[in-house]
């Protein structure tokens, strides 16, 4: 009999430890329940959940977190005072994502942390932490992917696929995302 042709995904393992998966099950439990179903006027209280799962959050009650948003691995997640996630947001924080002082992430924006080594036919696990920076404004349905930082008071067009970091004080917009004008402070 001939030895299987290769395909990707071939000999994949998960690249968590088993306490790792324990951990991220209770918190889907967690997160599916209390969290979704807490009133929305509770950023503080799923903020609390949030930190009591390993989030680094300084301010608990000085951050707002919708009920719908989804995180994936709380222990990997940095919220600043004055940072927003917005209703059905989710951090696929396959490594660490933070959101710096008043960062905002609109509603159905995806920020992905992690991809695969399509290289390879395991399709191994890459990582690479994502940074939302002071004040950034990611629009509408904006995705975020590995490795990227949203500078300072950056505004993200609605709808944009950013691949790579946007320098502070930019306007960016578009798939892929690029920086269009400079942003003025606000007054």
């Amino acid at each position: 009999m001939a030895a299987e042709a290769p395909y990707l995904g071939q000999n994949c393992t998960t690249p968590y430890p088993r306490g790792e998966v324990l951990r991220r099950m209770l918190w889907a439990l967690v997160q599916a329940t209390v969290f979704r179903w807490s009133p929305r006027p509770f950023h503080g209280f799923r903020a609390s959940l949030l930190k009591l799962f390993g989030a680094t959050i300084p301010a608990p009650f000085q951050v707002v977190i919708f009920p719908t948003a989804k995180i994936t691995f709380p222990w990997k997640l940095t919220l600043a005072p004055r940072s927003m996630v917005g209703p059905r947001v989710i951090l696929y924080n396959l490594a660490p994502i933070t959101l710096q002082r008043g960062a905002n992430v609109s509603q159905n924006c995806h920020l992905c942390a992690g991809t695969h080594d399509f290289n390879r036919w395991a399709m191994p696990l890459v990582t690479r932490p994502i940074v939302i920076g002071e004040n950034a404004w990611l629009g509408a349905d904006v995705f975020v992917g590995p490795g990227v930082t949203v500078g300072e008071l950056c505004v993200v067009g609605a709808r944009s696929v950013v691949v790579k970091d946007l320098p502070p004080r930019t306007i960016g917009v578009g798939s892929p995302c690029r920086p269009v004008k400079p942003r003025q402070a606000p007054q």
